[in-house]
Protein backbone atom coordinates (compact mmCIF):
# COMPACT_ATOMS: atom_id res chain seq x y z
CA UNK A 1 0.00 0.00 0.00
CA UNK A 2 1.05 3.74 -0.71
CA UNK A 3 0.29 6.92 1.22
CA UNK A 4 0.77 10.26 -0.13
CA UNK A 5 1.75 13.09 2.39
CA UNK A 6 1.08 15.95 1.76
CA UNK A 7 3.34 18.67 2.48
CA UNK A 8 2.66 22.32 1.87
CA UNK A 9 4.95 25.37 3.61
CA UNK A 10 4.93 25.16 7.04
CA UNK A 11 3.68 21.23 7.61
CA UNK A 12 5.93 19.45 9.75
CA UNK A 13 4.39 16.42 10.79
CA UNK A 14 4.76 15.03 7.33
CA UNK A 15 8.04 12.91 8.19
CA UNK A 16 6.58 12.10 11.86
CA UNK A 17 3.91 10.06 9.37
CA UNK A 18 6.32 8.95 7.13
CA UNK A 19 8.00 7.01 9.69
CA UNK A 20 4.65 5.86 11.26
CA UNK A 21 3.59 4.12 7.94
CA UNK A 22 6.71 3.60 6.78
CA UNK A 23 9.08 2.55 9.45
CA UNK A 24 6.31 1.21 12.01
CA UNK A 25 3.81 -0.65 9.57
CA UNK A 26 6.43 -1.63 7.02
CA UNK A 27 4.09 0.05 3.75
CA UNK A 28 5.26 2.49 1.02
CA UNK A 29 5.09 6.39 1.31
CA UNK A 30 5.84 9.47 -0.41
CA UNK A 31 5.26 13.10 0.23
CA UNK A 32 2.96 15.27 -2.32
CA UNK A 33 4.30 18.89 -2.83
CA UNK A 34 1.87 21.53 -2.05
CA UNK A 35 1.87 22.58 -6.00
CA UNK A 36 1.89 18.45 -6.98
CA UNK A 37 -1.89 18.15 -9.00
CA UNK A 38 -1.82 14.47 -9.31
CA UNK A 39 -1.96 11.52 -6.55
CA UNK A 40 -1.54 8.87 -8.93
CA UNK A 41 -0.60 5.72 -7.05
CA UNK A 42 -1.68 6.69 -3.69
CA UNK A 43 -4.07 4.57 -2.09
CA UNK A 44 -4.31 6.77 0.68
CA UNK A 45 -3.56 10.28 1.39
CA UNK A 46 -1.95 11.77 4.66
CA UNK A 47 -2.81 15.55 5.30
CA UNK A 48 -0.65 15.73 8.43
CA UNK A 49 -0.19 18.47 11.21
CA UNK A 50 1.90 21.89 11.26
CA UNK A 51 1.43 25.24 10.23
CA UNK A 52 0.67 24.90 6.65
CA UNK A 53 1.48 28.89 5.41
CA UNK A 54 2.31 30.10 8.45
CA UNK A 55 -1.67 29.51 9.79
CA UNK A 56 -2.23 33.38 8.19
CA UNK A 57 -5.58 34.59 8.22
CA UNK A 58 -6.55 31.14 10.60
CA UNK A 59 -5.24 27.75 10.52
CA UNK A 60 -5.71 26.05 7.18
CA UNK A 61 -7.40 28.79 5.46
CA UNK A 62 -4.60 29.41 2.57
CA UNK A 63 -3.51 25.60 2.11
CA UNK A 64 -7.52 25.24 0.79
CA UNK A 65 -6.51 26.91 -2.17
CA UNK A 66 -3.25 25.13 -3.17
CA UNK A 67 -3.41 22.58 -6.56
CA UNK A 68 -3.10 19.49 -4.13
CA UNK A 69 -6.46 20.04 -2.63
CA UNK A 70 -8.30 19.59 -5.69
CA UNK A 71 -6.57 16.55 -6.20
CA UNK A 72 -7.59 15.76 -2.87
CA UNK A 73 -10.99 16.84 -3.75
CA UNK A 74 -11.23 14.43 -6.68
CA UNK A 75 -9.69 11.69 -4.99
CA UNK A 76 -11.82 11.75 -1.73
CA UNK A 77 -14.96 11.66 -4.37
CA UNK A 78 -13.82 8.95 -5.76
CA UNK A 79 -13.43 6.90 -2.68
CA UNK A 80 -10.20 7.42 -1.62
CA UNK A 81 -8.96 7.27 1.89
CA UNK A 82 -8.21 10.56 3.20
CA UNK A 83 -6.70 11.43 6.91
CA UNK A 84 -6.75 14.86 8.41
CA UNK A 85 -4.42 15.34 11.22
CA UNK A 86 -4.33 18.42 13.49
CA UNK A 87 -3.53 21.04 11.02
CA UNK A 88 -4.80 18.55 8.27
CA UNK A 89 -7.98 18.13 9.82
CA UNK A 90 -8.23 22.26 9.80
CA UNK A 91 -7.59 22.13 5.95
CA UNK A 92 -10.24 19.30 5.75
CA UNK A 93 -12.78 21.53 7.35
CA UNK A 94 -11.69 24.82 5.26
CA UNK A 95 -11.73 22.72 2.40
CA UNK A 96 -15.09 21.76 2.87
CA UNK A 97 -14.56 18.14 2.67
CA UNK A 98 -15.78 17.95 6.55
CA UNK A 99 -18.30 20.46 8.03
CA UNK A 100 -17.52 22.46 11.24
CA UNK A 101 -14.57 24.17 12.07
CA UNK A 102 -11.53 24.26 14.48
CA UNK A 103 -11.28 26.90 16.91
CA UNK A 104 -8.76 28.26 19.47
CA UNK A 105 -8.97 26.03 22.72
CA UNK A 106 -11.15 27.15 25.42
CA UNK A 107 -8.96 27.72 27.83
CA UNK A 108 -6.68 29.79 25.17
CA UNK A 109 -3.53 28.19 25.97
CA UNK A 110 -1.37 26.28 23.53
CA UNK A 111 -1.88 22.40 24.68
CA UNK A 112 0.63 19.29 23.99
CA UNK A 113 -0.16 16.61 25.91
CA UNK A 114 -1.61 12.91 26.19
CA UNK A 115 -5.34 11.97 25.59
CA UNK A 116 -7.03 8.83 25.64
CA UNK A 117 -9.55 8.45 22.76
CA UNK A 118 -13.18 6.56 22.92
CA UNK A 119 -13.85 4.68 19.48
CA UNK A 120 -17.37 5.33 19.08
CA UNK A 121 -17.70 2.61 15.97
CA UNK A 122 -15.42 0.30 14.83
CA UNK A 123 -16.99 -0.33 11.05
CA UNK A 124 -15.11 2.47 9.67
CA UNK A 125 -11.76 2.15 7.04
CA UNK A 126 -9.71 3.71 10.17
CA UNK A 127 -11.23 2.19 13.08
CA UNK A 128 -11.66 -1.57 12.84
CA UNK A 129 -8.56 -2.37 14.77
CA UNK A 130 -9.91 -0.66 17.25
CA UNK A 131 -12.15 -2.76 18.94
CA UNK A 132 -10.05 -4.22 21.67
CA UNK A 133 -8.95 -0.78 23.30
CA UNK A 134 -11.69 0.78 25.94
CA UNK A 135 -9.40 4.07 24.66
CA UNK A 136 -6.27 4.66 22.79
CA UNK A 137 -3.55 6.56 23.98
CA UNK A 138 -2.91 9.57 21.52
CA UNK A 139 -1.49 12.93 22.59
CA UNK A 140 -2.32 16.20 21.07
CA UNK A 141 -0.41 19.16 19.92
CA UNK A 142 -2.37 22.47 19.46
CA UNK A 143 -3.43 25.62 19.85
CA UNK A 144 -6.71 25.31 18.14
CA UNK A 145 -8.32 22.16 18.75
CA UNK A 146 -11.26 23.11 19.81
CA UNK A 147 -14.25 21.50 17.35
CA UNK A 148 -17.40 23.68 16.80
CA UNK A 149 -20.01 23.37 14.23
CA UNK A 150 -24.09 24.44 14.78
CA UNK A 151 -26.52 22.38 16.37
CA UNK A 152 -28.14 21.02 13.64
CA UNK A 153 -24.68 20.13 12.03
CA UNK A 154 -23.65 18.61 15.13
CA UNK A 155 -26.91 16.34 15.54
CA UNK A 156 -26.06 15.29 12.02
CA UNK A 157 -23.30 14.34 12.99
CA UNK A 158 -24.16 12.25 15.80
CA UNK A 159 -27.32 10.67 14.28
CA UNK A 160 -25.20 9.60 11.02
CA UNK A 161 -22.59 7.95 13.30
CA UNK A 162 -20.26 10.40 12.03
CA UNK A 163 -18.20 11.37 15.17
CA UNK A 164 -15.75 8.55 15.44
CA UNK A 165 -13.27 9.39 18.42
CA UNK A 166 -14.16 11.47 21.55
CA UNK A 167 -11.83 12.56 24.20
CA UNK A 168 -12.48 10.46 27.67
CA UNK A 169 -10.31 9.21 30.72
CA UNK A 170 -8.46 5.82 30.18
CA UNK A 171 -11.56 3.42 31.05
CA UNK A 172 -13.64 5.21 28.17
CA UNK A 173 -15.53 7.49 30.25
CA UNK A 174 -16.44 10.86 28.66
CA UNK A 175 -16.05 13.96 30.91
CA UNK A 176 -15.10 17.50 30.87
CA UNK A 177 -11.69 16.86 32.49
CA UNK A 178 -10.86 14.57 29.89
CA UNK A 179 -11.25 17.01 27.36
CA UNK A 180 -8.24 19.15 26.37
CA UNK A 181 -9.66 21.67 24.81
CA UNK A 182 -13.33 22.35 24.79
CA UNK A 183 -14.42 20.42 21.83
CA UNK A 184 -18.43 20.04 21.23
CA UNK A 185 -19.61 16.87 22.70
CA UNK A 186 -15.48 15.92 23.35
CA UNK A 187 -15.24 15.31 19.66
CA UNK A 188 -11.73 14.97 18.80
CA UNK A 189 -12.78 13.15 15.11
CA UNK A 190 -14.90 13.10 12.53
CA UNK A 191 -16.38 11.56 9.28
CA UNK A 192 -17.76 12.86 5.79
CA UNK A 193 -20.71 11.28 4.74
CA UNK A 194 -19.24 8.33 2.62
CA UNK A 195 -17.26 7.60 5.98
CA UNK A 196 -14.17 7.66 3.82
CA UNK A 197 -12.44 10.79 4.90
CA UNK A 198 -11.11 11.50 8.77
CA UNK A 199 -10.56 14.78 10.19
CA UNK A 200 -8.76 14.43 14.00
CA UNK A 201 -6.81 16.64 16.42
CA UNK A 202 -4.70 13.98 18.14
CA UNK A 203 -1.48 12.71 16.27
CA UNK A 204 -1.50 8.74 15.88
CA UNK A 205 1.81 8.81 14.16
CA UNK A 206 3.46 10.49 17.54
CA UNK A 207 2.31 6.98 19.14
CA UNK A 208 3.05 4.50 16.59
CA UNK A 209 6.16 2.79 18.71
CA UNK A 210 5.91 1.80 22.38
CA UNK A 211 9.22 3.92 23.29
CA UNK A 212 6.92 6.75 22.59
CA UNK A 213 4.47 6.15 25.09
CA UNK A 214 1.86 4.17 23.18
CA UNK A 215 1.69 2.36 19.29
CA UNK A 216 -2.32 2.99 19.42
CA UNK A 217 -1.93 5.23 16.37
CA UNK A 218 -0.88 2.14 14.63
CA UNK A 219 -3.79 0.78 15.05
CA UNK A 220 -5.72 3.33 12.94
CA UNK A 221 -3.57 3.64 10.32
CA UNK A 222 -3.27 -0.03 10.21
CA UNK A 223 -7.07 -0.42 10.17
CA UNK A 224 -6.77 2.11 6.67
CA UNK A 225 -4.54 -0.83 5.65
CA UNK A 226 -6.77 -3.69 5.84
CA UNK A 227 -9.32 -1.21 4.50
CA UNK A 228 -7.43 -0.80 1.11
CA UNK A 229 -6.16 -4.26 1.25
CA UNK A 230 -10.01 -5.84 1.46
CA UNK A 231 -10.57 -3.58 -1.78
CA UNK A 232 -7.81 -5.23 -3.54
CA UNK A 233 -6.05 -1.90 -3.22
Amino acid sequence: MRFGILVFPGTWSDTDCHYAVSEALGQDAGYIWHKDDNLAGCDAVIVPGGFSYGDYLRAGAIARFSPVMGAVRDFAASGGLVIGICNGFQILCEAGLLPGALRRNGHLEYRCQWTHLRTERVDTPFSSRCQARPALAVPVSHGEGNYYADAATIAQLEAQGRVLFRYCEPDGTITDAANPNGSVGNIAGILNAGRNVLGMMPHPERSCEALLGSDDGNLIFGSMIDAVAGAGG
